[in-house]
């Protein structure tokens, strides 16, 4: 099976760009209002958090999990597996990063393909043979391939934002405005609420979107490895593992589910709005895609 550029990902990383400078536009407003009309003071911050989230994301994402920067001297066979994923992929080898955790997990961050770290959790390498460990760091490497992860930075940057902005103003706020601000307290009130709404869509976005694209990555990894087998039976071990793993270990990393490559469960609502399509539905796709592989 060879490599074929994923249109739709590409249309949904679009629209969901164009929409995310829509809502900056609507949230500078909002957070105009909030510091009484000091909106060249914000966005001149925002602009500058930005930045630092772009050009740092990768180590942002390592050092907020945890995760240790580790060599070929330290991880020969993770090392191994990579480079040569890697070239099966066409990429360039990124920083391979672990964490020591029980979670059974791996995710991609960076923000492209010459700036990209793939990393493991301890727990997934006790838990996969080979050849599944090779499917998962291969649907992580094609996250990679498919530029989706700074899409996905910068979507979850914007959430977090409005997500404070309205915990701390309803906090804080407490119906005082400040005296540059429209009305004072209403013009607080009128950021909050906008805040809320910025939050809300970019939640949804990045749910949307983040589904969508692991899909595309479970059939990147089929591409890459061409054994979508060994992901389908991945993914049905992590799933299971995830229900042995204690509590609290799993709270650490939650924040974190829209990169994963299985969601950390948390109950029915929790996967309603889940970061992943239901793994079943990830299996059958990587069936269909073993039964079509094999008919050639």
């Amino acid at each position: 099976m060879n490599w074929q550029a994923d249109w739709g990902l590409r249309a949904r990383m679009f629209v969901t760009m164009f929409l995310l400078f829509a809502l900056y536009i609507v949230f500078a407003g909002a957070l105009a209002l909030y510091i009484g009309g000091g909106l060249w003071v914000f966005a001149l911050l925002f602009a500058s958090f930005s930045l630092v989230q772009y050009y740092f994301s990768d180590t942002l994402t390592l050092k907020s999990m945890g995760a240790k920067t580790v060599s070929a001297d330290e991880y020969p066979q993770l090392h191994a597996s990579i480079e040569r994923l890697s070239q099966q992929a066409d990429l360039p080898k990124p920083k391979v990063a672990v964490v020591d955790s029980k979670v059974p997990n791996a995710f991609a961050t960076g923000r492209n393909q010459k700036n990209a770290a793939v990393c493991v959790t301890t727990g997934i390498m006790d838990t996969l043979e080979q050849d599944e460990l090779d499917g998962v760091l291969a649907h992580e490497l094609a996250h990679v391939k498919n530029r989706d992860m700074m899409v996905m930075t910068i979507a979850s940057f914007l959430s977090t934002i409005a997500f404070m902005i309205v915990r701390w103003g309803a906090f804080f706020g407490g119906g005082h405005g400040r005296g540059g601000g429209r009305e004072g307290g209403g013009g607080i009130v009128v950021a909050i609420l906008v805040s809320l709404v910025v939050w809300i869509i970019s939640y949804l976005l990045i749910r949307a979107l983040s589904r969508y694209r692991e899909y595309a990555a479970d059939r990147g990894a089929a591409a890459i490895t061409g054994n979508p087998s060994a992901l389908a039976s991945a993914l049905l071990k992590i799933s299971g593992e995830m229900d042995k793993v204690p509590k609290d270990d799993m709270r650490e990393e939650a924040e974190m589910n829209a990169f994963f490559i299985i969601p950390i469960k948390s109950g029915i609502v929790g996967r309603l709005f889940s970061t992943h399509p239901p793994t079943e539905r990830r299996v059958e796709q990587l069936r269909d895609l073993e039964r079509e592989m094999q008919s050639f």
